[in-house]
């Protein structure tokens, strides 16, 4: 098998290879390594890169899958993991030059399940400094770059894993998401993001606003990614916040079909434009899940309310981070987080307080809908095309943060439920356009379902290379 038919490879091709010895793990692995140290340098998605240790890992694989003896479905598949997750023997720099260079000694769970089930860990993905915007750029690692037009940015926080999906420099891929980090750079990207219900899959140490940060899947199909949370998205005791209730098989019942499913259709934001291509695009997943056998009705749900509360806590957070710098260290982070960090200050306890409660009252009104009306929600993943690289907000459009633009993804780490961004067309321009599922607290397999099916009716395409400058995807 050539080198260009393993780098359009995904998880599940790549195993029914080693089971068929077409191509040996070692094979799999130097490939993304190849094409990591060939792009990266145009794209910036890794900020390290482990090729000694994974190429050792991946030689042990294939003498287990030699043997017959793999240890599980992700046994010798070449995986990232995002820079805000410990990593052992890999620094956790978390894109800010007031990090600790030094190795880490432990692994985080998803990189310690990923691990012990044989994944073989390539190397971390950029991130803003602590996650902290819609887009990936840190004065650690400088700007990350999308792979559909090089000028571009791929949207962040989680923009170095979403990048490196599209181009498939690896299989699967770990992001964060606190308000939008997985869901904004797979739409951007083209690539398929799963944020799952809030507490299934663990983290640890805990981030600065750990109960409305998950942790999943970037990936380019959803088995791909089905098969990355049957191994993460297990209880771990380390995390305060994990719940015991993931399922045994997070694939199970995804391939029934649609009939039945009952989905509201959520095309506008209050105050905010949504760019007509986006709507298009949104309105044509709506005709396509409708002929899968969906019902898919338009939706009054209202999204606004859940904009102050957000600010409140991401704020708050951001000025109690920034409180424990050092005068010094407070000059070398972002201006833009350090501003945060001063608007976060002029909130009281009480604000504080009066935000979790609207936060309460917003979970109980989002899941009533559920109960009572619809299985899923269909909205954008985000109002906005692809923007400059570099920039936290499109030019021209009268808009000061990047949650100016992601109406559509933090309502629901407020509420903790289950949200998919799926690639669901292009732009006239050639840009990738993401379309979100969201469903019920623990109804992540509903959201899978929906997801799976669109994605099998109309097939992603990605860029086989960076394209630098943009061009058409054909």
């Amino acid at each position: 098998m050539n080198e260009t038919e393993i780098a359009e490879m995904d998880a599940s091709a790549l195993i029914d290879s080693y089971r068929h010895d077409w191509v040996s793990p070692h094979e799999a692995v130097a490939n993304a390594l190849e094409r990591i140290d060939r792009y990266n340098p145009v794209i910036n998605a890794f900020c390290h890169v482990d090729h000694e240790g994974a190429l050792d890992a991946a030689r042990q694989a294939e003498g287990r899958w030699q043997r017959g003896q793999p240890l599980g479905p992700v046994d010798g598949l070449p995986v990232t993991m995002k820079d805000l997750t410990q990593v052992r023997g890999m620094p956790a720099r978390e894109g800010t030059l007031i990090s600790d260079p030094a190795p880490c000694e432990e692994d985080a769970p998803p990189a310690r399940r990923l691990r012990d089930a044989g994944a073989i860990i390539l190397g971390k993905t950029t991130t803003p400094e602590y996650g902290w915007k819609g887009v990936t750029d840190s004065p650690l690692t400088g700007v990350t770059y999308n792979p559909w037009d090089t000028r571009l940015t791929p949207g962040g926080s989680s923009g170095g894993a979403a990048a490196a999906c599209a181009l498939n420099l690896g299989v699967l891929h770990q992001g964060g998401d606190s308000g939008g980090s997985i869901r904004i750079p797979a739409s951007f990207t083209g690539t398929f993001g799963f944020k799952s219900t809030f507490g299934l899959v663990p983290q640890w140490p805990p981030c600065s606003l750990p109960s409305m940060s998950h942790i999943g899947p970037i990936t380019r199909s959803v088995d791909d990614a089905i098969r990355m949370l049957n191994v993460i998205g297990r209880y771990d005791s380390h995390d305060s916040y994990a719940i015991a209730a993931a399922p045994e098989d997070w694939g199970e019942t995804t391939r029934q079909p649609l009939e039945g499913v009952r989905i509201g259709l959520i095309t506008k934001a209050r105050r905010v434009g949504v760019d007509p291509q986006v709507t298009e695009a949104v309105e044509r997943a709506a005709k396509t899940l409708t002929e899968l056998g969906a019902e898919v009705v338009p939706s009054d749900l209202d999204l606004h309310e859940a904009g102050e509360a957000f600010k409140v806590l991401w704020f708050t957070t951001t000025w109690r981070l920034c409180y424990q710098m050092t005068e010094a260290e407070r000059h070398q982070i972002s201006p833009g987080l350090l501003e945060n960090a001063w608007r976060g200050e002029a909130f009281s306890a009480n604000d504080v307080l009066v935000a979790e409660e609207a936060r309460a009252t917003l979970t109980s009104r989002f899941e009533a809908h559920f109960r009572n009306d619809f299985d899923l929600f269909l909205m954008p993943s985000v109002a906005v095309l692809p923007f400059a690289a570099g920039r936290e907000v499109p030019e021209g459009k009268g808009m000061s943060d990047w949650m100016d633009w992601t109406p559509f993804s933090y309502p629901f780490n407020l509420t903790r439920q289950p949200a998919a961004s799926i690639p669901c067309g292009f732009s006239a321009e050639g840009l990738p356009i993401g379309c979100q599922l969201v469903g019920a607290r623990f109804q992540d397999r509903v959201v899978l379902r929906a997801s799976r099916a669109y994605l099998h009716a109309v097939p992603p395409r990605f860029p086989i290379a960076p394209y630098v400058g943009g061009r058409d995807p054909g």
